[in-house]
């Protein structure tokens, strides 16, 4: 490269003579040849101080083009100074270069060395690309797709032949956009993905609704084909679709329904300028509600987990977001009365969002003695603390699983939100307030990043019983129901979501495969394992004896509880605090007698509820 650009300023140094003589070779008393050296010399040095030579030919940009530029402009000053000299003092006068061809040099070879570059760029890519494979693709939705047609053949890392594009309306259907056909769907058969040997389809349908996305990708995923999406137009870079947005189809969509917003303008009233205390901070669900409530300016946000290295994670990433100022991370654990009491002394909370917890349904049936301790005596500390401190506001993370729970964990949850009850009672200071959510894509532990994971590993996915389902939210959206809940509730209160339909967890897992680019039983299989300890094959937002109220939000209700009986509730609470003399069995026996419809299920614990 070095020799190439001393060669390129010669040749530029050339070109500014003819130029200057007129395209001809009489260039009268200028020693053209003599002072061909000194070009060389000049050019070198300035070379060798910029580095300009250095730089990786392929990954030129910006930064590499100054560069020459700085070092040819240093070589023309100093041949400028040269000229000069020889003029002035009448010394080395073979020197003595007309100004205009120094200056036409200077704007030459700055041309040629640049122009040299992205011409070696554009030959690399290019040869590349010839011999690269190319993806074969078609584009769904003619009107933005013609965007998404420009991104994919501007896209200089990737070949794509694109096949076709895909619309229903007939302005578009039959007709040719850049010479490429736009097929009608029902024209995108099995046989016509097999003999065109179609392998991505990219939905350009930024309007799309989920419900939409899933029903277009429905269509062509169980024929081996990988669904992608283009954003939302609002999301492009200066208005300009880039290759690098266009994803593959995102778990959250296959949602059975439209994701539920939550717009009020009384969170931003109920938090800012307040002190809130999260536990669980650093977890999947903690890590979400403090991202939004710093959003609403709190005076200070105490975040408190027991997780080291999670909460360090959660700091930094605030840190770089500029949080600097309001808000503390602190490592604690709720099972510690002593240290939560001298947090909320030193802090005064207003708010307390309590999602710290034991979620893991078979861990949990094999450690009673852990989810007890946790999900009760960790809740029952902090929501006597928030008495003890008159705390405006206790909102509890619960779950569905607390609901006729079959499970350890599920009835643990369900002390929780009855002392929550019971507390409530004692005081007319601090609203109790529990929120019950379904299963969270994409949470730690879920089934979301388990299948994610055996794909990977070529599977296959496990899967506990063929007709088990669950229900599902993202992840903002369940912490948007605990700012809503905070709101929206005067106390006592158990706010649950209309989750929609329940999903079937092995149409789940095909559905995963198949947006994987994969096919079901021919590329990966699913294994049934069998129900696990505990685990039943549906889910409930609201028990046997609960009913439910509407609020003002069309999808979040209040249920209605059945009778709970304070005094025995706290003395069987009570009675869990000899957790460490009592066995498994004995500590299960005090939960069962608290929760009268907990009936264990698959479980060793079953024997008990005869």
């Amino acid at each position: 490269m070095f020799v190439i650009d001393l060669f390129l300023v010669v040749y530029a140094f050339l070109i500014s003579y003819l130029i200057r003589f007129n395209f001809t070779f009489q260039f009268g008393d200028h020693k053209f040849f003599q002072q061909i050296p000194l070009i060389v010399v000049l050019a070198a040095i300035s070379f060798l101080i910029f580095g300009s030579y250095k730089g990786i030919v392929r990954h030129t940009g910006m930064r590499d083009a100054e560069n020459v530029a700085k070092a040819i402009s240093v070589m023309t000053v100093i041949l400028l100074l040269i000229v000069y000299a020889s003029r002035k003092f009448e010394i080395f006068k073979y020197w003595n270069v007309p100004l205009s061809v120094v200056g036409m040099n200077l704007f030459v070879s700055i041309v040629l060395l640049i122009g040299s570059r992205m011409v070696y760029k554009s030959f690399y890519y290019r040869l590349a690309y010839h011999f690269e494979e190319p993806k074969r693709v078609m584009i769904y939705g003619a009107h933005t797709g013609i965007q998404t047609y420009d991104a994919l053949k501007n896209d200089t890392e990737n070949k794509y032949d694109i096949l076709g594009f895909i619309d229903e309306r007939p302005e578009y259907v039959n007709k040719m956009i850049h010479r490429i056909k736009v097929f009608h769907p029902d024209k995108i058969t099995e046989k016509f993905i097999v003999d065109k040997d179609v392998e991505e389809i990219i939905i350009s349908k930024p309007e799309a609704t989920p419900i939409e996305l899933l029903e277009i990708a429905d269509n062509y995923t169980k024929h081996g084909v990988k669904v992608k999406t283009v954003p939302h137009i609002n999301r492009w870079i200066n208005g300009e679709l880039n290759v690098g947005q266009i994803k593959e189809l995102n778990i959250e969509e296959l949602l059975n329904r439209v994701p539920i917003k939550i717009d009020n303008a009384d969170i931003e009233k109920d938090i800012k300028n307040k002190v809130v205390l999260i536990t669980g901070a650093a977890g999947s669900i903690g890590a979400e509600i403090s991202s939004q409530v710093i959003y609403f300016k709190p005076k200070q946000l105490v975040m408190i987990d027991q997780a080291e290295s999670a909460l360090y994670d959660l700091q930094q990433d605030f840190y770089r977001k500029g949080y600097a100022d309001n808000f503390i991370s602190v490592v604690a654990d709720v099972r510690s009365k002593e240290r939560m009491d001298f947090l909320m002394k030193k802090y005064r909370p207003e708010v307390i969002f309590h999602a710290a917890a034991y979620k893991h349904v078979p861990l949990m049936e094999e450690n009673p003695y852990e989810a007890v301790k946790v999900n009760v005596l960790g809740s029952k500390n902090m929501m006597d603390l928030a008495v003890k401190y008159d705390v405006s506001k206790f909102v509890m993370i619960s779950t569905d699983k607390a609901v006729n729970p079959t499970n350890v964990m599920g009835a643990t949850k369900r002390v929780a939100e009855m002392y929550s009850t019971c507390q409530q009672q004692k005081t007319d200071k601090t609203k109790f307030i529990v929120t019950r959510f379904g299963n969270v894509l994409g949470s730690n532990g879920s089934v979301i990043p388990l299948f994610r994971k055996q794909i990977k590993q070529g599977g296959p996915l496990t899967v506990t019983h063929k007709n088990i389902t669950r229900f599902f939210m993202t992840i903002p959206e369940a912490c948007q129901l605990v700012l809503e809940a905070g709101v929206m509730g005067k106390g006592g209160e158990i706010f649950v979501f209309d989750m929609g339909a329940p999903v079937k967890i092995f149409d789940l897992a095909i559905k995963m495969i198949q947006l994987s680019g994969l096919r079901y039983q021919k590329d990966i299989d699913i294994k049934i394992t069998g129900l696990r300890p505990g685990e039943k094959l549906y889910e409930e937002v609201l028990g046997s004896d609960e009913g439910d109220l509407p609020t003002h939000h069309p999808k979040i209700k209040i249920a209605q509880l059945g009778e709970v009986f304070c005094e025995n509730i706290c003395q069987k609470v009570g009675d869990l605090y000899a957790y460490d003399s009592l066995t498994d069995m004995e500590i299960v026996e005090i939960i069962k007698q608290i929760v009268p419809e907990f009936k264990s299920n698959n479980s060793v614990y079953s024997k008990l509820d005869s």
